[in-house]
This record gives structure tokens, sequence and C-alpha cells, in this order.
């Protein structure tokens, strides 16, 4: 079947899916392959929970007409969402980085939605899957779309560029983030500079900061809009870190937000920078931060009993975790606890990157420091002080929050750590 005939049901559907088991009635069903299971063997079971076709790449399937027989069912779902962004001729803004990516993405959102009809990245659908569904989910009527692009190896930046093609790009940061695959920091820089290298080719415009010395040797385009304090698309100044608390439009107006942190700081000038250039009303933008409570594990700050949570479990690298504990130390608390999981994919600079950690962790005054995981191993190695866990399994069957009173407490750690859990305790 071609593109076009796939696109004229998919056109007639009532979305594109590849799970099973949410399937709804009158989906178009994406049989994707993974490392342990082959989806073609669930094709029947989504048609009986209602979808209208299943796209299978294996014929011997095809047990009815509601079976579409394509060569791979993944470069068909990529295909077709080509084909469905082609249809638009309005903004298309990437977002990649090693950190405050998603962040970034949320509070453009907030800013571009006061004015314009917005569809951004939900979730983290930022991968080879995600950014063909983000793409497909986008509905006619649509004026502005952001895209975020997660990676983690060369070349994939460079494959969903030539998915979303965008017009606009911005990279929040080249930080320590999987090291592993990229093969080391310079990786890191190439992979996420293909964004760059693909506005560049295209004409198209990026956004960056102006204090990043390393993003501005690193970007190649010829079209830039530089935002921060020495850039023309910035009218933000920042008083205060816990919480962030910012001057904007010439100290015109105050606003407290509800992040802590100069690296959420940045995450905040992207995002006017964009809604200015895209002529939001300053007013409009302002609120629009002013207003945004994180989310998702990111930067949460909660009230748990007598302790002050700060919970940022989401994701970690070295880059992130220094930048979020400097902050943690800089808040006015008599009693601070840090409970940290294993910083993951980072390869052969996984030893020295905890030890590094626990060096740092060894110059801190925190009452307690609880570290999590086989790669914290190396961080605990450096002190008795540190309670040390080499699972997160077992750090829950012994955590108690009885232990811990009248505190501010510092969650952080890989995804695969799943450290929110410790919530439940």
């Amino acid at each position: 079947m071609t593109i076009e005939a796939l696109y004229h049901l998919y056109l007639n559907s009532t979305g594109v899916n590849t799970d099973t088991r949410t399937v709804k009635s009158g989906q178009l069903f994406f049989a994707l392959k993974g490392p342990n299971f082959n989806a073609n063997d669930f094709a029947a079971k989504a048609l009986e929970a209602g979808a209208s076709y299943a796209v299978i790449d294996d014929v011997s399937y095809a047990l009815t007409e509601q079976y579409i027989v394509v060569e791979d069912t993944l470069v068909a779902l990529q295909q077709l969402a080509l084909h469905h962004r082609r249809q638009f001729s309005v903004p298309f803004i990437a977002i990649t980085g090693s950190n405050g990516k998603t962040t970034t993405k949320e509070l453009m959102y907030t800013v571009l939605a006061k004015k314009y009809k917005t569809y951004c990245t939900q979730g983290n659908l930022n991968n080879h899957i995600g950014i063909p569904l983000t793409l497909l989910s986008v509905a006619k009527g649509t004026e502005m779309v952001i895209v975020e692009m997660g990676a983690n190896h060369q070349k994939e930046i460079e494959g969903y560029c030539a998915i979303v093609e965008p017009t606009h790009g911005l990279i929040t940061n080249m930080g320590k983030a999987h090291l592993e695959g990229f093969g080391g920091i310079e990786g890191v820089k190439k992979g996420k500079g293909e964004l760059y290298r693909y506005l560049q080719a295209t004409g198209g415009t990026a956004f960056v900061r102006s204090e990043d010395e390393v993003l501005k040797k690193e970007c190649t385009v010829e079209k830039v809009i530089y935002y921060g304090s020495r850039g023309d698309y910035s009218w933000t100044e920042l008083v205060q870190e816990v919480p962030v608390v910012i001057y904007t439009d010439e100290k015109e107006r105050r606003i407290k937000t509800h992040f802590n942190g100069v690296y959420n700081f940045y995450n905040m000038e992207a995002a006017q920078c964009v809604g200015k250039y895209f002529d939001v009303p300053l007013n409009l933008c302002d609120e629009a931060i002013e207003n945004y409570i994180p989310k998702n594990n990111r930067s949460q700050h909660l009230v748990f009993g007598s302790n002050i949570i700060m919970l940022d479990a989401y994701n970690a690298n070295p880059s992130s975790m220094r930048a979020a504990l400097t902050n943690f130390t800089k808040q006015e608390a008599k009693h601070k606890v840090v409970i940290l999981g294993d910083m993951l994919e980072l390869g052969a600079e996984t030893q020295y990157e905890h030890e590094e950690l626990g060096k740092w962790l060894l110059q801190q005054d925190y009452d307690k420091v609880v570290l999590c995981g086989k790669n914290m191993q190396y961080a605990a190695a450096l002190s008795p002080k540190f309670v040390y866990y080499p699972d997160p399994e077992l750090l829950l069957k012994d955590f108690d929050w009885d232990r811990i009173k009248h505190a501010h407490v510092f969650i952080k750690g890989s995804r695969g750590m799943k450290l929110e859990r410790v919530l439940d305790c």
C-alpha cells in the first residue's frame, strides 16, 4: 500500500496507536517489533479491541482486508508522519539538549498557547516512535507545533529532523548526558549539533542562549536569534534563585515562579524569547511563566508531612545533578537530606563521574546523604557517612519517613531508578 493510500485511511480513522492495551475504536494499529516481541502477534487483538485496520509487515498474519501489509511498520509509521507534517505550513519548533528540554518545551507551549493554537510533544514521546506519533496527533487548524527530540547516539537527531522538518530549533545545552552512546562529550556536541546543521541546510532559524559559549561555537546556522543577557530577544533579569524571581520588561513587572535554580531561569528565558519572536504580548508571556507549575517528577516541590520535598527524579546526568544540587545547597533550611540514585549511560566515565559527585557531596553540609544503585558505590566508598543501598528495592524496603522530620529533602536519579517511589514508603 502506498503512503498516500495509507494516509487516506489515517484521515478516516480516530488516530494512530502502537499499544494494544490502549487501542480505541476506529484507530490505525501499527504492529511495531521490539527486542523481545513481534507485534504482528498482537494485530488480531488490536482489531478485536476496535482498531479499524492493523498495519503489519508479515503477510502470513494478513487474515482479512483489515490487515494492511507494508515492508516495515516502523518506516511506514515514520513516512506517514512525514506526509502528515507536510500538510502544514506553520512553524515546527524542534527542541533538544542534554538537560532542560522537557521543561523548556512545556514553558514554551504555555507561552505560545496564549496566542496560538499550539500542539507539543506529550509526556516523553520524544524518540523514534514517539516523534511520529506526535506529528500524527497534530490536528487541522494548529498554528504552532513544538517537537521534543531525545537522543542517546549520533545520527539520531538527524533522522528525526528528516521526519519533523523543523523550521526553527533550540538546543538547551550540550552536557554530560548519554556519554556511552554518544562516545564522550565531543560526541554529544556532534550529535546534538545535528539540529543546527539541518537548520543551516534548510534555511531555518535557531534560538541560542547568548551566554553559552559551547552552543555559540557549535551553531552553524545563519539565521540566529540570541536570547539571554547579551541577546536581542531578552527582557528578563534574575532577581532570586530560590524560588526563581525575575524582573521582566525593563523591571515593570516582578514575577515569582514555581521553579528553583538558575538553570530553570535559562529555560524561562528560552520560552520568553520564542514567545517574543512570535509576537506573543509580553504580559501574556509573563503570565504563562508565572502560573506554570512543574510536574512529572521534574523540579516538583511537595509538602510531605513536616518535610519539604524537591522531587527531580525523572532523569540524571553529571551536568543536571551538579546544577540541581548546587541550587538545593543554596536553599535556607535547618536540616537537609539528599537521596540520590545512579546516573546511567555514562559508559567509561561511570566510575569517574560518580566519584567526582561523591567528592563534591563531602564538601556539603547535609544532615544525611543516601546513595542508591550499583554506580553509586563509587561515591559511597569515599565516606562511611554516606548511607548506601546497592539497588532501589533495598532502599524502599528499609526507608522510613519517620526518621526524617522538619527537613528539606532532595531526590534525584536516572529514570531507571524510579526514586519517586520513596514517597510511598
